[in-house]
This record gives structure tokens, C-alpha cells and sequence, in this order.
């Protein structure tokens, strides 16, 4: 064989492949926004229910004995080091 012809086989081999890679990715993405709309139509659209925020601050709040006993044992760890 010579080079001419191995060359031809090369590019006709190459160009086959990308038709064929270009052919599955043109039905994959028609797949894809086909099954979207699908979707798209078969689910109703909600509104999503909005809570109304609770105020929590009495009960997140740390206690005032908790306090004065964690900065009691900040002063005496400042202290010693």
C-alpha cells in the first residue's frame, strides 16, 4: 500500500467517525429536551408555601448563669497562661 492510500483509509476512517459521533449527540440532545418537555407537562406548577418566620431569640438565647460561668473560665484560663 502506499502512503497515498493509507491516507484516504485515515481520513475516510476519521471523517466516519465524527459523522457518527455527531449523529448520536444530535439524538441525544433531541432526547434530552424531549423528555424535558415531557416532564415539563406533566408536572403542575405550585407555589411553594411560604412559612412565616418564627421569633426564637428567648429560647436560642444562652442563659445568664451559662455566660457569667464561660467568661468566669476565660479569665482563669487568661490567668494561668
Amino acid at each position: 500500500m502506499e502512503i497515498s492510500e493509507l491516507l484516504m483509509q485515515a481520513a475516510n476512517l476519521m471523517l466516519t467517525g465524527m459523522v457518527g459521533v455527531f449523529i448520536f449527540l444530535s439524538i441525544l440532545i433531541l432526547a434530552v429536551k424531549g423528555l424535558s418537555k415531557i416532564s415539563a407537562s406533566e408536572q403542575s406548577p405550585e407555589q411553594p408555601k411560604v412559612k412565616a418566620k418564627s421569633r426564637r431569640s428567648d429560647t436560642t438565647a444562652v442563659p445568664a448563669p451559662h455566660v457569667a460561668a464561660i467568661s468566669a473560665a476565660i479569665a482563669q484560663f487568661r490567668q494561668n497562661n
